[in-house]
């Protein structure tokens, strides 16, 4: 899941405790709605997503303890408190060390596959409402041979052509939407092999 800031080091989640926070069902959704959509309050998320307001002001501020999100203090005034998310370029750990981060990455790079796989199928079920971006849009399946090493490169260099396209929600155009990109580069496994 990127949401980058060009110019800042990639954030590999390393910290058990920062992944089960981020690994919460409702956290994902109020750091989806933030990177997408810009600025909120916890009053405003609530009424979005069918909350109790103390329960969404305590996910945020739990996104927030964990470099998530913060306050957006040029908004905030007073007891209304705006959160925005922190743009950065979150990755889960590539080979990690201890079991317990190991379970709860796994566990989070899930949600976001599952995610995205949700979000695709409800544009392709309803594809020819979207216009002149279902026509823009591009799906592609391909493949190529690469050592590891390569394949590391490969994946630093499509971050950063994502990072080169990146856009807060507020400064974008007004005939623009947020659109979602999935990518995946995995060693293609051999004919036969069944997923566990």
């Amino acid at each position: 899941m990127s949401s980058s800031d060009p110019g800042s080091p990639p954030r590999v989640l390393t910290d058990i405790a920062a992944l089960k926070a981020l690994a919460h069902p409702l956290r994902q959704a109020l750091l989806t709605r933030l990177r997408r959509q810009g600025p909120a309050t916890s009053a405003d998320l609530a009424a979005e997503f069918a909350e109790d307001r103390g329960a969404t002001s305590y996910h945020l501020r739990q996104l927030a303890r964990f470099g998530f999100v913060e306050e957006d203090t040029a908004r905030s005034a007073g007891r209304r408190k705006y959160w925005r998310a922190v743009p950065q370029d979150v990755r889960l750990p590539r080979e990690p060390s201890d079991p317990e981060i190991d379970a709860a990455a796994e566990e989070l790079g899930r949600q976001w596959v599952a995610g995205a796989e949700r979000e695709l199928a409800a544009y392709l079920s309803d594809r020819d409402s979207y216009g002149e971006f279902a026509t823009a849009a591009m799906h592609s399946f391909g493949g190529t041979t690469l050592t590891a090493e390569e394949l590391a490169q490969f994946g630093e260099e499509y971050i950063a052509f994502l990072a080169r396209w990146h856009r807060d929600p507020e400064e974008a155009p007004p005939n623009s939407r947020h659109i979602s990109v999935v990518f995946h580069a995995f060693p293609t496994p051999a004919p036969g092999a069944d997923a566990e």
